[in-house]
């Protein structure tokens, strides 16, 4: 098998751990989004706080509906009919003290997903089952939603199971497999649920409540917005979705619970500053970057997909100088108006956004809005200010030596380069080197039947880049190949073609070795597709 990266060396060592960390933080939570999207709109409708909620002017309370889905207190559930007849005898004192939907979910049904997931992702249906039997007892040994213990908990338990299990693999006498696994599952889990409600529930208690600590120290002091120092730069080098997913979402859902909004939900979430640095390109870039930009910021602002804007920062790393003050800006906007969202925009798209802030109140959404336009304007005009300084050398660049510069990008993130790889086409027949890495031939030894799209979270932006594939083999005639988007760490080794973005071609490469491996900048537009779509028309016409 040939890979198709170009002919330099990946970025490795410790960004790629890095990485590989935080994919597997943030795929513990992305496949259960819709659980969360769920909880959302529940708690934004129907606690007191919201829509419908009592203390709302089109609160429902007059038949109790909004109290007895919303719930408000801390009393064993009795279920919706128990409540429907204390409302029916006038016993409207006490049906705050039914739990109804918001609690349980945010309890009992989030943490647990996120535990059976990551116990999945670490050994399988087994592994999962277990997890999720332990993180039942850190549920239980606390007060509080305990996505952190899930998170932890569940790896650990499947770890655990897996090592178990090594310890009789191949000794059990034919007959008794299933014997043996199940009560050595069962038991395990027995034993970690005890764990966990005696010791491991109580460790993550105080490590929530440090958390929320830091992050009420942030708020009493004014500093969240220096979070944005940490979390642009972050962005850029593909650790969005764990900054997002593997931190801020667990943090935000505890405060949601409690108030109604969070203002962590939008603190990476926020689609201002990439809209603001695209917009920039779009009037002060040149090249094929300006070029683009419109489109990409269409994309970015409406589809959530915020990897797409990734390349134009790194093609000029000043301007992340200017995502930062964006992103402080926005953050800032919120800390200071008391903006917030009643679950995660996933994706981060201004759609998902305007679905999570209406929920609180108009106000809250206004509130909202204008934390994405003063975030965007002001990434704008510091990015405009530095595309217009560096204009005559980046023209003068863009005919001898900004070709090259796109194959060394690929090498060493952070330089002069490409932002898509349409640049590269743009530029073939002025550079030899960009010209041989454009040219960089796609060859499979194996019929080609089934093509991945992998990206961190498998969705976003690897979702689009299949779509564009699927029509490209589709206009070729081409209709029984099956194009798929996953996760990286969902990749099993079955995929005939692999297709990642260059930064996270190693990792994929690790996951699926006998795969012919394809590296873009970028899934919106790759000269690459083409190569692809050649490769299996010859392979159909040989097997002719």
């Amino acid at each position: 098998m040939t890979t198709t990266s170009p002919a330099a060396t990946r970025p490795g060592g410790l960004r790629v751990g890095v990485q590989r960390f935080g994919t597997f933080l943030s795929g513990m939570i992305m496949p259960n989004i819709a659980a969360f999207i769920a909880w959302g709109f529940i708690t934004m409708l129907f606690i007191p706080a919201g829509f419908f909620g009592a203390d709302s002017p089109f609160g429902w309370h007059w038949a109790g509906v909004s109290e007895i889905i919303g719930g408000g207190g801390d009393s064993a559930i009795i279920g919706w009919q128990g409540a429907m007849t204390a409302v029916a005898e006038g016993d409207n004192g006490n049906i705050l003290a039914y739990v109804g939907l918001v609690g349980p979910m945010v309890t009992y049904l989030l943490p647990l997903l996120i535990a059976n997931t990551a116990g999945r992702m670490v050994y399988g249906e087994r592994g999962g089952v277990v997890a999720t039997i332990a993180t039942v007892g850190v549920i239980v040994g606390t007060n509080i939603p305990m996505f952190l213990g899930a998170m932890i908990m569940g790896p650990i338990a499947a770890w655990i199971t897996k090592q178990m299990d090594r310890l009789w693999e191949g000794k059990i006498r034919p007959g008794f497999e299933m014997l043996v696994n199940n009560f050595s599952a069962g038991i395990l889990g027995m034993i970690l649920a005890i764990v966990g409600f005696f010791a491991f529930g109580p460790v993550m208690l105080g490590i929530s409540a440090a958390l929320g600590s830091a992050v009420h120290w942030l708020v009493t002091l004014q500093l969240l917005p220096l979070v944005s120092i940490i979390v642009e730069p972050a962005k850029v080098l593909f650790l969005n979705n764990a900054i997002n997913h593997g931190v801020f979402t667990p943090l935000g859902i505890e405060q949601a619970a409690e108030t109604g909004k969070s203002i962590l939900f939008l603190i990476e979430a926020n689609p201002g500053p990439g809209l603001g640095l695209l917009l920039a390109f779009t009037f002060f870039g040149v090249g094929a970057a300006k070029a683009s930009a419109p489109g990409a910021a269409i994309i970015q602002f409406f589809g959530g997909i915020h990897e797409i804007y990734f390349p134009y920062a790194l093609s000029k790393p000043t301007t992340i100088l200017a995502l930062i003050a964006g992103g402080a800006a926005g953050v800032t906007t919120n800390m200071v108006l008391g903006g917030g969202l009643a679950f995660p925009a996933a994706p981060g798209s201004i759609i998902a956004v305007t679905a999570a802030a209406i929920g609180p109140g108009v106000g809250n959404l206004l509130v909202v809005y204008l934390s994405v336009i003063i975030a965007a304007t002001v990434t704008f005009l510091i990015t405009g200010v530095i595309l217009r300084a560096s204009r005559k050398r980046d023209l003068e660049a863009e005919g001898d030596t900004f070709g090259a510069a796109i194959a060394q990008t690929e090498a060493n993130k952070g330089k002069s380069s490409a932002a898509m790889d349409a640049l590269r086409t743009s530029t073939a027949t002025s550079s030899p080197e960009a010209a041989a890495a454009a040219s960089t031939t796609v060859i499979a030894a194996a019929p080609i039947e089934r093509i991945v799209f992998a990206c961190d979270a498998g969705m976003g932006s690897s979702a689009m880049g299949a779509s564009v594939l699927r029509n490209k083999l589709k206009k070729a005639g081409i209709e029984d190949i099956t194009v798929t988007n996953e996760a990286i760490a969902n990749l099993d080794g079955t995929a005939d073609v692999v297709i990642t973005q260059q930064q996270l071609t190693e990792r994929a490469e690790a996951k699926s070795p006998n795969s012919v491996h394809v590296s873009v900048d970028n899934f919106m537009n790759s000269p690459k597709y083409e190569e692809v779509v050649e490769m299996v028309r010859e392979q159909r016409k040989e097997n002719e």
